[in-house]
């Protein structure tokens, strides 16, 4: 259905906007509630979150439901912040609503449909989000105006950092490369820690070591803000003991694991879309 500019809600923080977060209580969503809260997006009295369980002892003011449609009912903007495989069966009327999806697959078309609403934000911020340090691409239905684009961007920003890609397919493609968040770099900090186990550094040790190399890699590639491939030339034409071990790891198919693990997260993205 169409709607148009006169029901879309401004992004002026502080006044008034209403935002409901369906699956607040979740990793996921609680944490995008606490970076709105701390940007000043939303006041806690305007911030609705549910819950399945039991109600969650933290945002005080904030009004908590386990009931997802009276969310929605004081809403001006809903999150949907669930797991894909529970969604079909999360029958939420959003129409006038702003509608963000920050869940992996589910495409513009079936959540329009779903929620009986044309404004249709789809979105993969990831983990991170918990200390502002997520990468949020996300994509818009035609009927998403500057106002709810906006709303979206202060939201994400509010997050870490945020695009706006240019196509569905681009956002299968992120839900391997940044959907993922910290698992990537967890997964080489664990083969690196392990073969310290095996060389015979204390497991107290390995942890503290290869953590601090992931962080302070992290922190060296935000601030300087150099391409990877140029970071890694700089080491590998010094030919000192990094470039030994990049050499090797490339011999042993590192580039070919990583691309093959991200194409299994597309093709899993893509599956989980056509399935909705």
């Amino acid at each position: 259905m169409a709607t148009s500019k006169k029901n879309e809600v401004s992004v002026e923080t502080g006044k008034g906007l209403r935002i409901g977060v369906i699956g607040g209580a979740g990793w996921l969503g609680g944490a995008i509630a606490a970076a709105m809260l701390d940007a000043g997006i939303v006041e806690p009295q305007n911030l609705s979150l549910s819950y399945r369980r039991e109600c969650p002892q933290r945002f005080p003011g904030a009004f908590w439901t386990p009931d997802n449609q009276a969310l929605a009912d004081r809403s001006d903007v809903v999150i949907l912040s669930v797991r894909p495989a529970d969604w079909p069966g999360l029958n939420v009327d959003a129409e006038g609503k702003l509608l963000i999806s920050v869940m992996a697959g589910i495409r513009l078309g079936a959540l329009c449909k779903h929620h009986q609403t044309r404004r249709v934000i789809r979105s993969l911020p990831n983990a991170a989000a918990e200390v502002r340090k997520s990468y949020t691409p996300w994509i818009a239905t035609p009927e998403v105006g500057g106002a709810d684009r906006a709303i979206v961007r202060a939201v994400f920003d509010a997050c870490g950092i945020q695009d706006e890609v240019r196509s569905e397919a681009e956002i299968d493609y992120l839900t391997g490369l940044t959907g993922s968040g910290p698992a990537f770099p967890a997964l080489l900090a664990e083969a690196m820690m392990t073969d310290a186990v095996a060389h015979g550094l204390a497991p107290q040790v390995a942890q503290r070591a290869v953590n601090t190399l992931i962080v302070g890699a992290g922190r060296l590639l935000e601030q300087r803000d150099d391409c990877p491939t140029d970071t890694v030339k700089t080491f590998l034409d010094y030919r000192g003991t990094t470039a030994a071990a990049i050499e090797e790891m490339r011999a042993a198919g590192f580039s070919t694991a990583v691309a093959r693990g991200l194409s299994a997260a597309l093709q899993k993205s893509v599956r989980m879309g056509e399935a909705s």
